[in-house]
């Protein structure tokens, strides 16, 4: 099983990530942290330097090395990811995506004091975070299997909802959800 988990910056992607990997017992992959590992730095500090196109081609390079193995994994790619059509292709394809979509509120709650995200560090972040929403929201969607809404849920909650819609659609069996999430997951 591959699932790639689309989404906003902030949106729990890679805290979700990691639960759905410990629960499904496969690894997960951060696309972010991958792209770090081959430019040497941070993504804060290639995108000053480089440019936003010169890191989206390197992460559109990334997400299809990473997808082109026939790995098991859960991998969170960075909220733009979806920008680039090849990427949107590659991981309706290679994975069963999952969006896990939250309001431009809900993000601003939890982002507010992030300084590491590029695209927020401007003077309006709530207005750039509503400007996103916009431009992104019909890309995660066309590229999701399934999405969910975030909304209030507690991040086992999240995984819980995640793992509740894999088993109905048959793409995991109850079996191999690891047991301690079992009994925790009588709702």
């Amino acid at each position: 099983m591959r699932l790639a988990l689309v989404g906003m910056p902030g949106g729990g992607k890679s805290t979700v990530g990691k639960q759905l990997a410990r629960q499904l017992d496969v690894p997960f992959v951060d696309s972010d942290a991958e792209i770090e590992k081959r430019i040497g730095c941070s993504i804060k500090e290639f995108f000053a330097r480089e440019g936003e196109e010169a890191f989206r081609l390197i992460e559109s390079e990334v997400i299809a090395t990473l997808l082109s193995h026939e790995q098991e994994m859960v991998l969170a790619t960075g909220g733009g990811a979806v920008l680039r059509e090849e990427n949107r292709q590659c991981l309706h394809e290679q994975a069963t995506v999952i969006y896990l979509r939250s309001t431009p509120e809900e993000l601003f709650r939890r982002l507010r004091h992030d300084t590491t995200r590029p695209l927020l560090q401007v003077k309006d972040p709530m207005g750039k975070l509503r400007e996103l929403f916009g431009q992104r929201d019909p890309l995660y969607r066309r590229t999701a299997h399934y999405v969910l809404e975030t909304g209030r849920p507690s991040v086992h909650g999240l995984v819980n909802m995640v793992l509740m819609q894999l088993e109905l659609a048959g793409l995991v069996s109850p079996t191999r959800v690891k047991a301690s999430v079992g009994a925790e997951r009588d709702v």
